[in-house]
C-alpha cells in the first residue's frame, strides 16, 4: 500500500548527512523523491548519498554550475511540493535557484532549507559540524563523564535530531498549510536551534534549580547510580534506567542486593557509594548473564548492544526493525502507520533518471543534447 505521502513530490538538492536522512524519511514515507546528484564528488562524504541512505528516490545527474543546470531545476520544481537543501546560506541565490526564483515557478511550494547556524547571523556563512553546532546550544557541556571533557554524542543530536527531524516536521507543516491555502513559503530549519529545542526539558529543570550544570551530576546524565551504564565481567556493559522505586527494588532483587544495606539512590550525598556497590554487583556476571537475569524483570535493565548486534536482538527482530538494502542492513521506516504504512525500497542508482525526468519536464531531445555538451547531465558511454 501507498505510504501516507503518497501524491506528495519532493526535489532532494545535493547535501551530505541530514538531508539524504531527510530525503529517505520522506521517501519511505511513500513520498516521490527526486534526487539531484553531483557529477562527480569533492569530498569525503560524498558517496553517503549513493549508498543505503539514499534508498527509494530517482535520481538525476546535474551539474548546477554549467549552463542549463539551474533551468532543469526550476523546470523540476513546477512540478513539485516540497524542495529540501542544505547549502552555506547565499549558495542556492548565486546559482539561480533561491527562493524567489523557485516560488515564482511555483508559488505553492515549500522551500525548506537546512543548516547549522541558520540563514542569517554572524556564524552563518562559516562552516561547522554537528560537534560545533552543539557546542553553543549548552547541551554539548553536559554530555560526558564529570572528570572528562564533553563526549560529541557522534552526530546524531545536531545534525540528525536538530536538523533532519526538524526540517521535516517543518516541511510537513508548511505542506499543510500550502494544502489550505495555495501559498507556499520558505522553512529555516537550523541545526543549533533544533537541538536547543530537544533539550527544553533539561533547560526547564535548570530554571527551577533541578539541574545543574555541572556534568554528570545531574538525574539523567550519569550522575545517578540508577540510571547509567554499568561495566560487566566481560568488559561489555548493560544500562541501567530504574529511576522510579519500583524498577529500584525490582533491580536490587535481580542484583541480589539487600535493601536495607544498599546506599539510596535517591540521596545524592550517597549516589558515588551507591554505584560503587552496583558496579561490584554487575562486575560479576557477564552482560549476557545479566541481561537474562533481568529480562523477566520489569527493572528497566538492558544489554547495550553494538550496531552489529542490534539487528539480532529478539525484540528488534520480532518487530522486523531492521531492514536489508543492498548489502547494509538499515533501519526500517519508523514510525508505522496502520492504513498507509509505506516502506522502504531499493537502492537508488545514481543520475538513472536523468532522461526520464528531463522528458517528463519537458525537455526536448535537442535541449538535452545541449545540456549534455554543456557538461550540465553527464554524456552517453
Amino acid at each position: 500500500m501507498a505510504g501516507p505521502l503518497h501524491g506528495v513530490r519532493v526535489l532532494e538538492l545535493p547535501a551530505i548527512g541530514p538531508v539524504p536522512l531527510l530525503g529517505m524519511l520522506l521517501a519511505d514515507l511513500g513520498a516521490d523523491v527526486i534526487r539531484v546528484d553531483k557529477l562527480a564528488g569533492d569530498g569525503m562524504f560524498d558517496a553517503l548519498p549513493a549508498g543505503p541512505l539514499g534508498r527509494g528516490r530517482r535520481s538525476i545527474g546535474l551539474d548546477l554550475r554549467k549552463p542549463g543546470g539551474p533551468e532543469v531545476v526550476l523546470r523540476l520544481i513546477e512540478g513539485c511540493d516540497a524542495l529540501i537543501e542544505g547549502f552555506r546560506p547565499g549558495v542556492a541565490e548565486r546559482l539561480g535557484i533561491g527562493p524567489d526564483e523557485a516560488l515564482a515557478r511555483n508559488p505553492r511550494l515549500v522551500y525548506g532549507r537546512m543548516t547549522g547556524w541558520g540563514q542569517h547571523g554572524p556564524l552563518a556563512a562559516t562552516a561547522g559540524h554537528d560537534i560545533t553546532y552543539l557546542a553553543i546550544t549548552g547541551l554539548l557541556h553536559g554530555i560526558g563523564p564529570k572528570d572528562s571533557p564533553p563526549v560529541p554524542p557522534v552526530n546524531y543530536v545536531a545534525d540528525f535530531g536538530g536538523g533532519s527531524m526538524f526540517l521535516a516536521t517543518g516541511v510537513l507543516a508548511a505542506l499543510l498549510h500550502a494544502r489550505a491555502t495555495g501559498e507556499g513559503q520558505v522553512v529555516d530549519a537550523a541545526m543549533t536551534e533544533g537541538a536547543a529545542y530537544l533539550g527544553s526539558m533539561t533547560r526547564t529543570l535548570f530554571a527551577s534549580g533541578g539541574w545543574t550544570d555541572q556534568r554528570g551530576a545531574n538525574l539523567l546524565d550519569g550522575g545517578a547510580p540508577n540510571y547509567r551504564c554499568y561495566e560487566c565481567a566481560d568488559g561489555r556493559y548493560v544500562a541501567v534506567g530504574a529511576l522510579e522505586p519500583r524498577f529500584w527494588t525490582a533491580l536490587l532483587g535481580g542484583l541480589g542486593l539487600d535493601p536495607d544495606t544498599t546506599p539510596s539512590a535517591y540521596d545524592p550525598a550517597r549516589w558515588d557509594a551507591c554505584a560503587a556497590v552496583l558496579a561490584s554487583a554487575f562486575a560479576t556476571r557477564t552482560r549476557d548473564e545479566w541481561a537474562a537475569v533481568f529480562e523477566p524483570l520489569d527493572a528497566c535493565v538492558a544489554p547495550v548492544l553494538t550496531l552489529a548486534e542490534a539487528p539480532q536482538h529478539r525484540h528488534n527482530a520480532a518487530r522486523g526493525s531492521y531492514v536489508q538494502v543492498g548489502t547494509a542492513t538499515m533501519p526500517g521506516p519508523a514510525p508505522r502507520f496502520s492504513a498507509t504504512p509505506g516502506g522502504a525500497t531499493g537502492l537508488t542508482e545514481v543520475a538513472a533518471a536523468t532522461d526520464e525526468l528531463l522528458a517528463a519536464a519537458g525537455f526536448t531531445t535537442q535541449q538535452v543534447a545541449q545540456l549534455r555538451e554543456s557538461g550540465a547531465i553527464a554524456g552517453t558511454d
